[in-house]
């Protein structure tokens, strides 16, 4: 999620996790996040390459989309939707005067994390962040196809995979509606700095949940591990 995403009040969560980096880590966090955009058009824009230029061995990426990813090539071509499908399928369409070929959501996430990994890089790759569920009064949880699909990249790819879907979600539904709610000052998804800080938390309980190796740099105390339990991935 990117830093203003939604408009001036609204935040990125990768921008809330430097502060629980134990000061003995050495890692820096660059959040990479860009508006509006799929997996799709991520990678044709060129920016995992560019992310790719700037790694060395020992950095860590995580890889989040869904947001954009949705939609349908039937009838007209945003230049984010993905080919359907979970595999090795691909499309064809002219967006913006240039033929593509469009894959997968798993295939676009897939194959930047193969790319970082050969550089060296720690790859996790998270599932997209709920919307708000107290949207209509009463909670729901309902996640979208592209959270199972970035667990089937994950597995494919053979890096970690965090559900950073049902970390949220487990936290939005034990703060209630009025709360949760403040968190979503323009629209049903992008947050409010609070609303960033909170799912920026849920993202690293994941990450101690799942004894990934990030875990270990980090500074736990503020991520009330105790007040939420660790979910089955």
């Amino acid at each position: 999620m990117a830093t203003g995403g939604g408009g001036s009040d609204t935040a990125g969560w990768g921008d809330y996790v430097a502060q629980y980096l134990s000061n003995s880590s050495g890692i820096t966090v660059s959040n990479q996040a860009v508006a509006g955009r799929s997996a799709r058009s991520y990678t044709r824009e060129g920016r995992f390459d560019d992310i790719a230029s700037t790694l060395e061995a020992g950095d860590y990426v995580i890889i989040e989309f869904g947001h954009n990813d949705g939609g349908s090539l039937s009838t007209s071509d945003n230049g984010r939707t993905d080919c359907s499908g979970t595999g090795s399928e691909v499309c064809y369409s002219e967006y913006d005067g240039v033929n593509e070929t469009i894959l997968t959501f798993p295939a676009y996430l897939e194959n930047a994390s193969n790319t970082f990994k050969k550089i060296g890089a720690t790859v996790i790759i998270s599932s997209q962040t709920p919307n708000n569920p107290w949207e209509t009064g009463t909670f729901v949880n309902d996640p979208p196809r592209f959270v199972g699909y970035a667990e089937i990249a994950a597995d494919t790819a053979d890096t970690s995979y965090v559900n950073h879907f049902d970390y949220t979600d487990q936290v939005y539904e034990a703060l209630g509606a009025d709360t949760v709610d403040a968190y979503f000052p323009i629209d049903h998804t992008h947050t409010s700095a609070a609303g960033a800080n909170v799912v920026a938390k849920a993202f690293l309980r994941g990450v101690v949940c799942g004894k990934l190796s990030l875990a270990d740099e980090l500074v736990t105390d503020d991520l009330e591990l105790d007040e939420y339990e660790c979910l089955d991935e």
